[in-house]
């Protein structure tokens, strides 16, 4: 098999290659005076299982249209099969309609992909689970929770621990990570006035005297974390940090985490972290390459990936 990676995270991209014993594929991908992409692949791909690694993190449309060119490229090519590795897949929000004469942009998109000639994607904790039937191709999402797991139990993390969801929406998501540290839940009530804002209401659980570790997919602005970690501290509990699996942290994000009440940040790599975010003295890295390269191992070998979550 041969790993193609794009511009959107190469520092992952080579974490994985590492962890496959496999140098990335030679190949150029850059762009005309008119910003217009040109790629070229250096190697031959013909019959070859292709893994193009890519995530359409920020510029989300150049990186979009990246992962476009490559598949279309390795299909030209006669590549055997390709498969779109995006460990954060943008426009995962936009999955429905939420008013009269607004797009589902996430089906737009697994569209594009499809047709681009992709024959499977592999993916990182999607949004909503029910974005696997976006695609009409074989569809792997991963799970970040295995990782965050350790990382908290190494930190010795798990006593008087309560693991909280910082929305109604993510409580799936929260009990699941709470059952594997065999902790309590609690759910942070909030009303969203408007897009990028929210205002939190209540504290469904009991969060005194513990150490609340908020779980999520995205942390975009950042506003409804740092206001649940405020609600948090205020309802007795001893610490506030998050475990994000893609930490977009858009805007001024880092400012508002960094004066928030959150101890800390905790967010992967599937989203090549700016140098802000790097620097940040409460957000911490958790690397996901290990993750990312042993289901792609599997799925060369046409083994079980589910059972890395067992």
């Amino acid at each position: 098999m041969k790993l193609l990676s794009g511009n959107s995270n190469r520092a992952l991209a080579e974490a994985i290659a590492t962890y496959l014993n496999l140098p990335l594929c030679r190949a150029v991908v850059r762009r005309f005076a008119d910003q217009e992409i040109w790629v070229e692949i250096l190697e031959n791909v013909r019959g070859e299982d292709v893994f193009v690694l890519q995530s359409t993190s920020a510029p989300a449309n150049d990186h979009l249209m990246e992962l476009l060119i490559m598949i279309d490229a390795l299909r030209r090519s006669s590549a055997r099969r390709i498969t779109a590795v995006i460990p954060y897949f943008g426009y995962a929000r936009q999955d429905r309609k939420p008013g009269p004469r607004t797009p589902i942009s996430a089906k737009l998109v697994a569209n594009l992909i499809t047709r681009a000639g992709a024959d499977r994607v592999l993916t990182v904790d999607l949004h909503a689970g029910q974005l696997q039937g976006f695609f009409d191709i074989p569809t792997d999402n991963l799970f970040a929770a295995p990782v965050m797991v350790a990382d908290i139990k190494s930190r010795a993390k798990a006593n008087k621990t309560t693991v909280v969801s910082p929305d109604t929406g993510g409580v799936v998501r929260a009990r699941a990570l709470a059952k594997r540290i065999d902790a309590p839940l609690a759910i942070v009530d909030k009303r969203r006035e408007r897009a990028g804002e929210s205002e939190v209401m209540n504290i469904i659980g009991d969060v005194e005297g513990r150490n609340c570790i908020m779980v999520d997919d995205i942390v975009d602005s950042g506003g409804t974390l740092c206001n649940a970690a405020e609600a948090l501290i205020a309802a007795g509990a001893v610490s506030a940090s998050a475990y994000i699996t893609h930490g977009v942290l858009s805007g001024k994000a880092v400012e508002r985490v960094s004066k928030s009440r959150l101890t800390e940040l905790v967010v992967t790599d599937t989203i090549l972290p700016r140098p802000e975010v790097a620097d940040a003295h409460n957000i911490r890295i958790l690397p996901i390459g290990a993750l990312i390269g042993e289901a792609i191992a599997r799925t060369a070998k046409e083994e079980s990936v589910s059972s890395l979550f067992d």
